[in-house]
């Protein structure tokens, strides 16, 4: 029952906790200083230990102990906000009565009147929420706040050797003594200390958080998971303390505050009265109900008989669910593999089917023609991020040689220079589109055989790309050997495939980009630059001295051909000469003079006819032709002798 100091009659020195109140409250103060220092301190260590170690699980504990810690000094802090009212209340320290305002303050000015009310106001505020309503909302609002900022779900189990174990008994020392308060707050008498039972109810929960992070710290490793999830949801508990207590703190403003009238404790939580053994969350929400509005379930006949009830009903419930988890959905992208007692018998199409309840059997599910992309240079596909039309293009699309880019993978490659063989470095980026096979016994074999598919298929094409580059050459797959290089590889991965027994299907193999590595970039182009250069520089220097020969060979051809046309042509003449000399001289011996006679004035006819002659003769007429006289010319002498004739039978 609360007191009222304005009431007639009342003893405090006769009440157990108005004579301990002082006790109790130098208690909770340096209790509460103590705590708040370790929390305050782990959340500083937390802090610092995140920024050099983001994916380490000592961010998450420091913080999630820090925030459950936090919980208690709120509580205790409350509690002692009680306790001093009671202090006070049993002395109460006299109020001097209203002074006489000196001439000094009624001289002051206009901002110094403003600044006294506001003064005032404030100081008026602050004792109607009252200063303990004000810390208790801080602490639990500083709680929230640290355990959101350490929330990680995406945690993975790392070992932490030594100082595990020191920070697993450090915190179990600290839960220990928590535990001793604990006792001794939970054994108290009511009427001595009422807020005692509160109090205990708020630091299981810190002992609570601190025994499970013990047990993360033992049992963390690399190959184990559930001690880092653990880690990250045990701040579940002290963030819904937190909040319950928060909510208490922005309530209690709407209620009624006097000053002479014994204040209740705020820092009380529902949540942290569930942490009991035996379970009974009915029973609290009964001692919650009955409390503060006076109703008692236990009078309601319709809660007598569903407490009676829910046994029965609950069984039957979990009956019918487990016969249910018997009936199983595949989708129509998906279908299933029936295990009967752990053994498969059937694969199942999409659709609904009906089989033994779990875990007499049960239903795996299996892709049916989903079709997908693996990149092997990459351990996880990062999310497509869908770019506006017309936005920039994505950074998935440089394809630039000086740049790396993310699914870019180096491989070392054949090479040779000359007589000498040697290795270079090359990015490439090779995906392969596959799926699983779409017979029942490729999804017997994707499910059985192969426990992860995708790194699978990452790891033989891996060995299969170190087997067929070291037979290539850079420029070969620059050049002509590119278009032949995926549909190798492609048949070499599905024909590893096969032979484990997969049940995983290729279909395609898409080379990306295949380059020098991004440092390498320029100077290869530069070696490029210069090879062309040289090629050209030889290719023009070959044309120019074939051009030289071809135009030798062309002059050497028209001489020969010009001396070879000269050659026949003095031939022709000297053939013509012969046979026009032949044919003359046949002539002469059968015509004799008259021959002569014909030549003659055939050579006179050739010269006279280019000849400019101007004939005078007085015995020419105008009506007679021009006639000449050759009789008076003598003919000319052939200085041959003139041949005998030469009579027929007769042989000279």
């Amino acid at each position: 029952m609360r007191v009222d100091l304005e009431a007639p009659g009342a003893d405090l020195e006769g009440l157990p906790r108005f004579q301990r109140a002082g006790f109790h409250a130098r208690r909770l103060r340096h209790l509460g200083i103590g705590l708040a220092v370790l929390a305050l301190s782990g959340l500083v260590l937390g802090f610092f230990v995140g920024l050099f170690a983001p994916a380490s699980i000592w961010p998450t504990l420091l913080s999630n102990n820090a925030a459950a810690l936090l919980v208690v000094v709120a509580a205790l802090q409350s509690a002692a906000g009680v306790a001093r009212w009671r202090e006070q209340a049993r002395a109460p320290v006299a109020v001097a009565g209203d002074e006489l305002v000196s001439p000094a303050l009624e001289a002051v000015g206009i901002y110094e009147r403003l600044v006294e009310r506001f003064n005032g106001a404030w100081r008026n505020a602050l004792a109607q929420i009252g200063p303990d309503t004000l810390w208790l909302a801080g602490w639990s609002l500083l709680a929230l706040l640290s355990v959101e900022q350490s929330w990680n779900l995406a945690l993975v189990g790392t070992s932490l050797g030594l100082s595990a174990s020191v920070a697993a008994a450090l915190g179990l020392s600290l839960g220990f003594a928590l535990l001793v308060l604990e006792r001794q707050l939970a054994q108290a008498h009511v009427a001595e200390w009422p807020e005692a039972q509160a109090l205990a109810q708020v630091i299981r929960v810190a002992i609570t958080v601190l025994v499970l992070s013990a047990l993360c710290l033992l049992f963390t490793g690399p190959e184990t998971l559930w001690p880092a999830r653990l880690a990250t949801l045990i701040g579940l508990l002290p963030a819904l303390v937190a909040a319950e207590l928060l909510l208490r703190a922005l309530l209690s403003l709407f209620s009624p505050r006097r000053e002479r009238l014994e204040p209740r404790l705020i820092a009380t939580s529902f949540v942290a009265g569930l942490l009991r053994w035996p379970p009974q969350p009915l029973m609290a929400l009964q001692h919650e109900l009955h409390n503060r509005f006076g109703i008692d379930l236990r009078q309601i006949w319709a809660f007598s008989y569903m407490r009676r009830a829910f046994a029965p009903v609950l069984a039957v419930v979990l009956a019918v669910g487990w016969l249910l988890s018997g009936i199983s959905e595949v989708s129509l992208q998906g279908r299933g593999i029936y295990e009967r007692f752990g053994k498969p018998v059937e694969v199942f199409g999409p659709g609904l089917h009906i089989g033994l309840p779990w875990p007499l059997g049960r239903v795996l599910a299996v892709e049916n023609g989903v079709v997908h992309e693996l990149a092997t240079s990459v351990d996880a596909a990062a999310p497509a991020e869908l770019e506006p039309a017309e936005g920039l293009p994505p950074a998935s699309a440089n394809r630039l040689w000086d740049a790396s880019h993310v699914n870019e993978k180096s491989q070392v490659i054949a090479s040779s220079s000359g007589d000498k063989q040697g290795f270079q470095i090359v990015n490439m980026d090779v995906r392969f589109v596959y799926r699983i096979g779409l017979s029942d016994q490729a999804a017997l074999a994707a499910t059985y055989n192969s426990a992860d598919v995708p790194t699978l298929i990452r790891s033989t094409a891996s060995r299969v790309l170190v087997h067929d580059f070291a037979s290539r050459t850079l420029d070969g797959l620059l050049g002509e050997q590119r278009s032949a290089l995926a549909d190798d590889i492609g048949r070499a991965v599905q024909a590893d495939l096969r032979q484990l027994d997969s049940g995983v299907e290729i279909l395609a193999t898409v080379v990306e980009a295949i380059h020098p590595p991004a440092g390498a970039a320029n100077a290869y182009h530069a070696v490029q630059a210069a090879q062309i250069s040289a090629q050209a520089l030889i290719s023009r220097e070959r044309g120019a001295a074939s051009e030289q020969a071809n135009q030798a060979q062309l002059q050497a051809s028209i001489v020969r051909d010009h001396a070879r046309a000269t050659a026949h042509e003095v031939q022709a003449g000297a053939r013509a000469a012969d046979l026009r000399f032949s044919a003359e001289q046949k002539a002469y011996a059968q015509a004799g003079r008259a021959f002569v006679l014909e030549q003659y004035l055939a050579q006179l006819s050739q010269g006279l006819g280019k000849a400019r002659l101007l004939i005078l003769d007085h015995r020419l007429g105008g009506n007679s032709a021009p006639t000449i006289d050759l009789r008076s010319f003598t003919p000319p002498a052939d200085p041959a002798p003139p041949r005998k004739a030469v009579q027929q039978g007769v042989t000279p």
